[in-house]
């Protein structure tokens, strides 16, 4: 047992270990008497809650829910969906981890969110580390309690941007410089089929069927994304079939994009690849990528390649059903996200909004005899 003071108004503080983690808190009184009754009563409370002595559900430190909750997703989600559920742990835990599930309520939440943006966390960042924490109480029936009171930050939905053509050839052109072989045709499929890149990434040569030109997607983010069927365009197919050449004895479980180490510098034509593991894909492509950008001039995100794309599809008059099936988006996110995604351009609302007039200057001969505000008022 270990009391203290601390601070200026001499308040005392208790600090013991529990369960294998380290209990410091406020007695938020200026006694020792009290200070002491109120560790003997918090380490009461946390033994019975941890035992569920007297408890019609057994209450948990947050750190092991979240370390259950975890264990339990891992064989159901994606590799990114849970490498992104540890990364929003490793800001979460060293916050709340020591305290037991029924004692986060939303003034907990509502301070975390302030400190994350302290730290200069985006909104839409601390929204999904939120989202874990929401989702670690739901499935030990402790978010309901707390759920009304809960507020998520305002986020902004049209953040990203499509490139234009002249932007997307000097991309290209970089491209097909960078000492990554891979890079050109990633980034081309990447224009031409809206994926995302960790599904660029994971694409094996048994979900590309050029017979068809049909493409399906593996395990992705969502299950709307997931097992999704993309028809390929002439571009597409033509680069596929450019790149199937560079793999004569591959197989079906083989990467599309593996793992590959180059020893020669210089130019793509010129540098050899020397170690090529099929079994695997390819790392990461960024530091590609940056380069292949710097070098074309162009300021834009990877993910920018999918926004392209999904404005091509509107800017063509394509419908949002179709749009939706090709971007692997929900039926209750599809506005939504085509807010973000669409960016449709002038030209393409103008032609729908003189497509609405087009029938009554039909009728009216409107050519011809235009209205004025003196015929009106006659």
């Amino acid at each position: 047992m270990s009391v203290y003071k601390r601070g200026k108004n001499g308040t005392y503080y208790y600090d013991f270990e529990f369960a294998g983690q380290r209990i410091k808190e406020s007695s938020k009184s200026r006694s020792k008497t009290i200070a002491i009754e109120a560790e003997r009563k918090r380490r009461r409370e946390l033994e019975e809650g941890f035992n569920g002595v007297g408890k019609r559900v057994q209450p948990k430190l947050f750190k092991i829910a979240a370390e259950n909750c975890l264990a339990q997703k891992a064989h159901t989600l994606a590799p990114r969906s849970l490498l992104i559920e540890r990364t929003n742990l490793k800001h979460i835990l060293p916050v709340l981890g020591k305290l037991l599930l029924t004692d986060i309520g939303s003034d907990s939440v509502a301070s975390y969110q302030r400190q994350r943006l302290k730290e200069f966390a985006s909104p839409k960042t601390v929204n999904l580390e939120v989202g874990t924490i929401r989702a670690i109480l739901r499935r030990n029936k402790q978010w309901a309690n707390i759920q009304q009171d809960v507020r998520m930050l305002l986020t902004r939905d049209d953040v990203g941007r499509a490139i234009s053509p002249d932007e997307e050839q000097r991309i290209k052109v970089a491209c097909l410089k960078s000492r990554s072989r891979s890079l050109y045709t990633i980034v081309v499929l990447t224009l031409n089929t809206g994926l995302r890149s960790s599904d660029v990434r994971l694409l094996t040569w048994a979900q590309i069927d050029l017979d068809s030109n049909l493409l399906t997607v593996g395990k992705s983010k969502t299950k709307y994304s997931s097992g999704r069927v993309i028809a390929l365009n002439q571009e597409a197919e033509a680069v596929l079939r450019i790149w199937v050449h560079q793999f004569p004895n591959r197989e079906g479980h083989h990467y599309l994009f593996p793992r590959e180490r180059y020893g020669a510098s210089g130019d793509a034509f010129d540098a050899c690849a020397y170690h090529t593991d099929p079994t695997k894909p390819i790392g990461s492509f960024k530091k590609a990528w940056q380069a292949a950008k710097k070098k074309a001039s162009v300021a834009c995100r990877f993910h920018d390649l999918r926004h392209t794309a999904c404005t091509r599809v509107l800017d063509a008059g394509g419908s949002f059903a179709v749009l939706s099936s090709i971007m692997g988006w929900s039926p209750a996110t599809t506005v939504r996200m085509v807010k973000r995604y669409g960016h449709i351009g002038h030209e393409a609302q103008r032609q729908a909004l003189v497509a609405i007039c087009k029938p009554q200057m039909q009728e009216t001969n409107m050519a011809e005899k235009p209205l004025t505000r003196q015929g009106l008022i006659q």
